[in-house]
């Protein structure tokens, strides 16, 4: 049992708070049925995505044995064969549409088919694609985030989903530099993954400089976005930019080192990283939950100072 659940990886579900983004930011966050909607589209992707992992260990088993902490994943390492890591994919992906069908809007299963189909792909054919390897990582995230709103079933600003692609397309990219620094030689850091043998230290930093730029550029944009109907003054979050611009150059200071293997052992084991990460989550509760209140207040207390606020 163990095993298995280490094959599910938990530690990832992290990744799958996206799907709450069109909860926590849309009109919808205090009706009792969009939160258990929302939890559910969560549970359905952490199945999705467990599926996920566990097809692509079985197919990279033999790259993952010349990495020095893959090798010990459950099938790389013997402990779980190949045939029962396929039955536990199958199953959790059953598992995962069934919950769509049966207790989501009738589209949000969709989104749960198309996530698990384009890991399929990847895990087949574009993780062999320099550069579209990570695409195809982002699009799994802008998966999640459409896939929270239609699970409640609210507007989602475009500019939420350039800025959730631009920003984990910085990710991946920094999670390749990651594994680059790692492994320690081009040689054997292609043995792990196919790829790496097309990217090199100058190309990941020049690609990790363009897309940690957009990221930033495109949350101001959709802090200052009037085309979607927001419950609160986003207009606020533009002072949490600094945190934006911390976490994401403080990231991009970790992954040169090689000690972390991508954003997830970042998240946990940094801790500057994860204050910073949790210091964001508190000010954007804060805006989300009673920004109309303090925009209220500062309007009685003369005029309003809100930059960019249209």
């Amino acid at each position: 049992m163990h095993e298995t659940i280490r094959l599910l990886r938990p530690p990832e579900w992290v990744k799958n708070i996206f799907v709450f983004a069109a909860l926590f930011f849309g009109a919808k966050r205090g009706e009792p049925d969009a939160v258990i909607h929302a939890a559910l589209a969560f549970v359905a992707f952490c199945l999705a995505s467990s599926s996920g992992y566990a097809l692509n260990d079985v197919l990279d088993r033999d790259r993952d044995r010349h990495h020095p902490v893959k090798k010990n994943r459950p099938i790389a390492s013997g402990a779980i064969s190949p045939a029962a890591g396929l039955v536990i994919s199958a199953l959790a992906i059953i598992i995962a549409v069934t919950i769509g069908v049966a207790l989501l809007p009738h589209l949000f299963w969709l989104t749960v088919a198309a996530y698990w189909v384009l890991t399929l792909f990847y895990s087949l054919v574009l993780k062999q694609v320099v550069i579209c390897d990570v695409i195809a990582i982002a699009v799994l995230f802008v998966i999640r985030a459409l896939a929270g709103a239609l699970a409640v079933q609210v507007e989602i600003s475009p500019w939420l989903i350039v800025c959730t692609f631009m920003l984990c397309l910085f990710l991946g990219f920094g999670k390749r530099r990651c594994e680059i620094a790692m492994i320690g030689d081009s040689a054997g850091a292609a043995n792990h993954r196919a790829t790496l043998s097309g990217y090199t230290p100058e190309l990941l930093t020049h690609l990790l400089s363009t897309s940690a730029g957009m990221a930033i550029i495109t949350f101001l944009l959709y802090t200052m976005d009037r085309t979607t109907e927001s419950p609160f003054p986003k207009h606020y979050l533009v002072y949490t930019i600094p945190l934006v611009v911390f976490a994401i150059w403080r990231y991009a200071m970790l992954i040169e080192t090689g000690k972390l293997t991508g954003p997830t052992d970042i998240v946990i084991n940094d801790r500057p990283f994860l204050v910073t990460v949790i210091l964001w989550c508190i000010l954007a509760t804060i805006i989300a939950l009673w920004g109309n209140q303090i925009e209220n207040w500062v309007a009685a207390c003369g005029p309003p100072f809100t930059p960019f606020a249209g």
